[in-house]
């Protein structure tokens, strides 16, 4: 924030708050179309649009008094808010298009106010023979007026003509509901609550009375110059808010039961026909439309002069200009005076009746953000999120979810309009940014504790194990991730949507300041790696002296998907025996650990064309198959093997040829496998045939090789032999099962 912010402020209470929101609230479109709505819908409608319009601004004012209440609220008002919950990039695109609205509000209410002059034609018409077509004969000096005002005395002078407008506005309501007429003596009570055959429809009215509750935030935009921001807003806001629901509904029971459907209708100055003075009723709606217009005027250069202030904006000069305020007390002259120019051109156009949906549509933009941002929190558990005041979340909720449905009910080509201009902010913004900071943090906490929530709930369900539901949940341990990716690879295929995965990197050495900064540059390369490939592996690294230390930290290793690792995963490059030496050498770790056991024999062809995967099964190991079966389907689910197939080659004595075919193609045609029966192949055996010159003649073009092992295998003297051998083919996948699988 631009040092300029922190100049000497106006020192503003409660009051002014509360005086500027309710001020908007009671405003033009109470005058001038609440009897519309009354004539077109009924009393009851129009108690349902009351309700319905709180369901937004209720809520809305609670997220803002909870979130005004958790830190130093500064100049800026909503803006201020959302830029520091949800970064300045996304605040700064919503504060861009909140600060449109309200200085478009300003020539919006000065139209308005030049309405109110419709009572005087007719006396100007006869009296003095001119004939008035054109209200900008009344909006524009009453806009070159405020222009003067604001600029050459500020807010103070603005907020002293505001005590003086809400003044005749509290006078002009009062002499409404005191004045009576025929129709109110012959009213029938039981009529209040019939509904009406004007032909609009319910929305279609919703959408002209919709705004008439939308200035309950007005005067959170004078928080730069509130002496304690964090009792004035919550207390200012909340009380305007409902203060003014209570006034709509005296309101509309009143037009209701003082003026037939058809005189609501047809006169948009049907008050003056109630009121007790007839004439108080257009200098209410001046009075009203100024204070509203004042409010704005007040609210929007603030919220430019933080924006700038926040340097928001790609030209330096321009931040500069528009944040700079007077020496005093730090009045925002230059924002004001662009502010100026924008409503200016607005009044010139003379009618603004259509920009004020788009009006509309940026303000529940940014109430829906509001709202969103305190539902988030609840879920979030920031520490730092501690507001004095707290809103309920599901107030919170209700309050975003019915500013993006009434948007769409309102207007839907102007709630995407509003949309996409958001989102096209928010983009250019971010690029001319030096700022990263966006929704993520807020996200992130919300996404941790959800997560936490869903691994607590599925470590305690109370599930049957069952072999029909399992799935892999894989740690893989690596000394080698920067000079061969295969296990990378390998790791996202298996956890691309069937299984879960944990890569660990292993930093071989003494824990120090020096290996744990190693070993977080390294982690941040493999999450930059995993990154782009698109891969939902969770990465670790470990830091040991020694291999078994490591292998037994990383087995420890809590499952990522609230249930417990059942797979071990290593990799070496064939012909480089040692780290798989020193894997073999604690196979009885991993088997106390009850986990399956896959090593990845890497080659220098790689994973080839990513096209054929073959499995090999013998009779000593066919406990195997169902694993490996299993993880070859889960492989050829990702993308990088659309074009993949599995083919078996099962070698049996010759005696047993034809039943093991027949069970490996009922096993496959029963669990539903891609497998077709010509890719299964059994093939006969001798005693002193040799098996892997078999698999390499076999094998020498597949793109994977799995090949089961067993234990008995492991504790030979010369276990490493067992992987051997197979220089002719490309990546292999040694796969030892701890426990059955079976393929339903």
């Amino acid at each position: 924030m631009d040092k300029s912010l922190s100049a000497t402020k106006a020192n503003f209470g409660t009051l002014p708050v509360f005086l500027t929101a309710i001020s908007t609230i009671l405003g033009a479109v109470m005058f001038l179309r609440f009897g519309f709505a009354v004539g077109s819908v009924g009393f009851a409608g129009t108690l349902l649009i009351i309700i319905i319009g709180h369901l937004v601004t209720i809520p809305t004012a609670m997220a803002l008094a909870e979130i005004a209440t958790n830190q130093k609220v500064e100049g800026g008002g909503e803006y201020f808010i959302i830029s520091r919950s949800f970064g300045v990039n996304i605040g700064a695109a919503i504060g861009i298009a909140l600060y449109l609205s309200q200085a478009i509000s300003v020539a919006f209410y000065v139209i308005a106010f030049a309405e109110a002059f419709e009572a005087i034609k007719p006396w100007v018409e006869s009296e003095l023979g001119y004939i008035l077509y054109d209200n900008r004969l009344f909006s524009i000096p009453a806009m070159i007026g405020l222009i003067w005002l604001m600029v050459s005395r500020g807010a103070d002078l603005g907020m002293k003509a505001l005590y003086v407008v809400v003044t005749i506005l509290a006078i002009s309501l009062v002499l409404f509901f005191l004045g009576n007429t025929e129709y109110a003596e012959v009213f029938d009570a039981s009529q209040l609550f019939k509904g009406s055959d004007s032909g609009y429809g319910f929305f279609f009215v919703f959408a002209i009375i919709f705004p008439a509750f939308t200035g309950m935030t007005a005067g959170v935009g004078l928080s730069g110059d509130l002496r304690d921001p964090k009792k004035a807003i919550p207390v200012g806001t909340l009380s305007a808010t409902i203060i003014g629901m209570i006034i709509y509904v005296f309101i509309a029971y009143k037009l209701a039961s003082s003026a037939s459907p058809q005189d609501l209708l047809n006169d948009q100055l049907v008050m003056s026909r109630i009121a007790l003075w007839g004439p108080i009723i257009p200098i209410g709606l001046a009075a009203a439309t100024i204070s509203s217009a004042l409010g704005s005027f007040m609210v929007a250069p603030r919220t430019l002069q933080a924006i700038g202030g926040d340097k928001v904006f790609p030209n330096r000069f321009l931040n500069h200009w528009v944040s700079r305020g007077s020496h005093k007390s730090n009045e925002p002259r230059n924002a004001t005076i662009l502010t100026s120019i924008i409503a200016f051109v607005f009044v010139l156009m003379g009618d603004v009746n259509a920009v004020a949906e788009i009006i509309s549509m940026f303000f529940m933009v940014t109430y829906g953000s509001l709202c969103l941002i305190s539902f988030l929190q609840h879920f979030a558990a920031d520490p730092a999120y501690r507001p004095s005041f707290k809103s309920k979340w599901y107030l919170s909720l209700l309050g975003a979810v019915m500013c993006v449905y009434l948007m769409f009910k309102i207007n839907t080509p102007y709630a995407f309009a509003a949309i996409l201009v958001m989102i096209g902010l928010y983009f250019y913004i971010s690029s001319k940014s030096d700022s990263k900071k966006g929704m993520a943090s807020i996200f992130q906490g919300v996404i941790y504790q959800l997560s936490r929530t869903l691994q607590v709930f599925l470590q305690k369900a109370d599930k049957a194990k069952s072999e029909e539901d399992w799935r892999p949940a894989v740690l893989c341990l690596s000394k080698d991730s920067f000079e061969r990716y295969g296990a990378l690879d390998l790791m996202k295929w298996i956890s691309h949507r069937y299984g879960f995965g944990t890569y660990i990197h292993f930093e071989k050495a003494f824990f120090s300041k020096e290996s744990k900064a190693a070993a977080e540059d390294k982690l941040q390369k493999l999450i930059h790696i995993a990154s782009a490939s698109k891969s939902n592996i969770f990465l670790e690294t470990i830091i040991s002296p020694s291999n078994t230390a490591a292998i037994v930290q990383a087995i420890q290793q809590p499952g990522i998907s609230g249930k417990p690792n059942n797979m071990m995963l290593f990799e070496y490059k064939k012909g480089e025996k040692e780290w798989l030496g020193h894997i073999l050498d604690n196979y009885s770790v991993l088997k106390a650990a009850h986990y399956d056991l896959c090593i990845l024999a890497s080659s220098d062809r790689g994973f080839g064309f990513h096209k054929d995967i073959h499995i090999w099964i013998q009779k000593e190991d066919y406990e195997n198959a169902s694993l490996m079966i299993l993880l070859s389907y889960i492989i050829l689910g990702h993308s990088d093997w659309k074009h993949g197939e599995i083919k078996i080659y099962a070698t049996f004595p010759k005696e047993h040829l034809a039943r093991e075919q027949e069970q490996l193609i009922k096993l496959t045609s029963s669990g539903r496998l891609p497998i077709s029966a010509k890719n299964i192949r059994v093939i006969a055996v001798e005693e002193d045939m040799d098996r892997k010159q078999l698999i390499n003649g076999y094998s020498m073009d597949a793109d994977l090789t799995l090949i089961g092992f067993h234990e008995g295998n492991i504790k030979k003297e010369n276990n490493l032999d067992v992987f051997s051998g197979y220089e002719e083919i490309g990546n292999i996948l040694f796969v030892n099962t701890f426990t059955s699988k079976f393929i339903k």
